[in-house]
């Protein structure tokens, strides 16, 4: 009979499952998407997942003293490439969920974002077949998740905690999308509540039963998991044996020997065991200073953020293109009163943190195009210029 696959998840602070779950099983453990990193690729056929996903989760990584243990799965694929989501789990994130964990002595065995779930569940309520581009928001107890998907393949996910952020991330999610995918036009936004608490862990138990799923469990944890099966492993070995021991030595030598040493190897096996789990928790004790991420590199999605937040009220920006290493390319509508002006000097004195200094500017170069006006509407285009700074 074919073993059933316990699950639990973590859901407003504590770990849920179906059922209670005995000290010392092993389980699936689903995560909210606020714990993981996870980001779509796009890969060619030669490149392996792995080396191609790895810088960008690092460079999405809040805790860069982390070493990730990447993992991804394939959504589709062509002769020439695949788009696939990759995954990884810093430890940091989840010091919280892994003192849960000790305490139930819960051994894990495979890690899945809780979102890619709650998509199984919620899959027929859309048409997925005409290919149109849809915003979808699932909600959940403990984030908004924003999906934008292409069809029935995803082009960007984001999640966000503070609901007042709503608005920026859904625009960033877009923009995203649109870098991954190419422009296309946003058919619907729809908003899909949370499924019921088991149907989305028996989604994760159907995914962990699948090939080719994601598993973003580290690999300090897979050594972990190795570690604990192999003692258990041991300690029936250790009880077989010990028994045909005793037997022996009650026949050899009398009861109070065999008693005597059995005693002595039981102590030894503590000592053992004592020492590995001093090893465990000084090497969790040393992970105990979260940095915050600082990562000022000219990226998309930071170029997207500080153009965003920096786009003066009135202004609507209608076509967006970066090209890595090179500059980006905007267009936008705007009232007749030098708004636009306004907007290209912000852009020629954006920098990141405090930076004063030209040389740490974002743009080497902003350019305004040719502007006219339509029916009381200013249309402009700007160049913005990311190459080596030009010689005054």
């Amino acid at each position: 009979m074919k073993k059933e696959v316990q699950v639990v998840a973590w859901e407003s602070g504590e770990l849920r499952s179906f059922a209670p779950i005995q000290k010392g099983s092993e389980c699936v453990l689903a995560l909210p998407l606020t714990r993981l990193l996870l980001k779509m690729v796009r890969v060619k056929q030669d490149e392996d997942p792995v080396e191609v996903a790895t810088p960008i989760l690092k460079a999405a990584n809040p805790f860069p003293d982390d070493e990730l243990t990447v993992s991804y799965e394939t959504i589709c694929e062509t002769e020439t490439e695949r788009i696939v989501i990759a995954a990884a789990l810093p430890e940091s994130a989840v010091d919280d969920i892994a003192d849960e964990l000790d305490a139930k002595k819960l051994v894990i065995t495979r890690i899945d974002a809780m979102i890619l779930a709650q998509v199984r569940t919620a899959w027929n309520l859309f048409n997925a077949s005409d290919g149109r581009r849809r915003l979808l928001r699932f909600k959940s107890p403990d984030c908004t998740t924003l999906m934008v998907i292409d069809g029935d393949n995803p082009a960007s996910i984001h999640a966000i905690t503070d609901e007042s952020e709503l608005k920026l991330a859904e625009t960033l999610a877009l923009l995203e999308a649109e870098d991954f995918n190419g422009p296309k036009e946003l058919a619907e936004t729809i908003d899909i509540e949370q499924a019921s608490f088991d149907n989305i862990l028996h989604a994760v138990a159907e995914r962990t039963e699948e090939d080719g799923t994601l598993n973003a469990l580290p690999l300090s944890w897979r050594e972990v998991m190795q570690e604990t099966r192999f003692k258990s492993k041991l300690t029936s070995a250790i009880v077989v044996a010990s028994a045909i021991w005793t037997l022996a030595m009650g026949v050899l030598f009398g009861v109070p020997i065999a008693y005597g040493f059995m005693t002595d190897h039981q102590k030894d096996l503590s000592k053992q065991h004592r020492r590995k789990y001093t090893e465990v928790k000084a090497m969790k004790e040393r992970v105990d200073i979260v940095r915050k991420y600082a990562d000022h590199s000219t990226g998309a999605l930071e170029i997207m953020k500080a153009v965003s937040d920096r786009l003066p009220e009135g202004i609507t920006l209608t076509s967006w293109n970066y090209r890595q290493d090179i500059g980006l390319s905007i267009s936008g509508e705007a009232p007749n009163d030098g708004s636009e002006l306004d907007f290209k000097e912000k852009m020629e004195s954006l920098s990141f943190g405090d930076a004063e200094e030209d040389d740490e500017r974002v743009f080497s170069s902003v350019q305004m195009g040719s502007t006219k006006v339509l029916k009381g509407v200013r249309r402009f285009s700007l160049e913005l210029g990311l190459g080596p700074k030009e010689e005054k």
